[in-house]
């Protein structure tokens, strides 16, 4: 039986440059044998866009907006549309800076659900000290936060590491494989209240569309060295901002 067709969408900008060998590596390990890639590229100018071309990879240009979240948003859309023009069966949302296992798309397919993502770590500050966090999120039953939606807590260190499929309700866009039949319903919004991923968690909660997270597909999150850090919705150098402190 032939696999599940998959487009692999990926936005990226120059911030995303110093990961890109390590990346195209992680892209040609893969071994799921029916897949399709596409950069969606939205620097203000042409620079990364260009090098990405005469690297021989597919990418066109996408929208640079006054916000990154938005640019993001935008891009993402693009891909939705790209995925179901291409008569793909999943778009795969993977961001630039996510190496997965050369088996990712064999795990997720074969669970044959609608959302379901990977994990990989983030960085977050908890009493003074830097801690990796999944940014994968299940619900704290019976609790509500401000906007009326489940309260939510991330995973335990035991539900990360159980290697199971277990039912979430909330997770970033960096290793987020959706069926075609869900992003003919939803969308990536623009509203700068919340980002986009977390936006499409959201709609998918609203529309009682489950969210599944395999916990065996674990991925690297080149995060460390980066050399823009997130301000207040922009980029910045990360040496400019230490010169500030």
């Amino acid at each position: 039986m032939k696999n599940p067709k998959v487009l692999i969408g990926v936005t990226s900008s120059f911030h995303k440059e110093y990961c890109l060998n390590e990346f195209l590596e992680g892209i040609n390990k893969l071994t799921y044998n029916n897949f399709d890639v596409l950069f969606i590229e939205n620097s203000k100018d042409d620079k990364y866009f260009n090098k990405l071309k005469k690297l021989g990879l597919n990418v066109i240009k996408g929208p640079c907006l006054e916000n990154p979240v938005q640019s993001i948003s935008a891009s993402r859309n693009i891909l939705i549309d790209k995925t179901l023009k291409g008569d793909y069966d999943y778009y795969f949302s993977l961001d630039q800076d996510v190496i997965p296992p050369v088996d990712v798309l064999e795990k997720l397919t074969s669970h044959k659900k609608k959302v379901v993502c990977g994990i990989y770590f983030n960085k977050m500050i908890e009493n003074g000290k830097m801690v990796l966090t999944p940014g994968v999120y299940k619900i704290i039953e019976g609790t509500k936060d401000e906007n009326g939606l489940p309260s939510m807590k991330a995973l335990s260190k035991e539900e990360m590491f159980n290697n199971k499929l277990l039912r979430v309700v909330s997770c970033g866009g960096g290793c987020l494989l959706i069926h075609k039949d869900i992003i003919k319903k939803i969308r990536f919004r623009e509203d700068l209240k919340q980002c986009e991923d977390r936006w499409f968690c959201i709609d998918l909660f609203k529309n009682n569309i489950e969210l599944y997270c395999d916990t065996s597909v674990k991925c690297k999150h080149l995060i460390l060295n980066r050399p823009y850090v997130w301000k207040e919705g922009q980029l910045i150098k990360r040496e400019d901002l230490l010169k500030k402190k």
